[in-house]
């Protein structure tokens, strides 16, 4: 069985965190970065999963959102970046909108 590897697209102050963890994180420092980041991921065979900070997904261009919904690997997870400011409600905000990409409407999750 083969093995995906896990890449992690962030700036510098996630890259430790990733580092400590045993993963080789991509550090970027602009959204235009963390896309060819990304677009250099889906040409890679062996990446299975991207970690995305969550401040460069929400920039994704259009049509490099519309590839990842075709492309079956890899499966593109945004994360929380560092902040000072509290961010409620964002990973059932991502749930929500994976299912309604999946099912085709949206959910309300109680």
């Amino acid at each position: 069985m083969k093995g995906y590897a896990v890449r992690p697209i962030c700036r510098q102050e996630a890259a430790a965190g990733f580092a400590l963890a045993g993963l080789r994180p991509v550090v970027v420092f602009s959204a235009d970065e963390a896309c060819e980041q990304l677009e250099a991921a889906c040409r890679t065979p062996e990446v299975g999963v991207v970690l995305l900070e969550d401040a460069f997904y929400q920039t994704l261009p259009d049509r490099l959102s519309a590839l990842l919904l075709r492309l079956p690997l890899p499966i593109v997870v945004p994360f929380p970046g560092p902040t000072w400011v509290r961010r409620p409600d964002e990973a059932e905000q991502y749930v929500v909108e994976l299912l309604r990409r999946v099912i085709g409407y949206r959910v309300r999750l109680k």
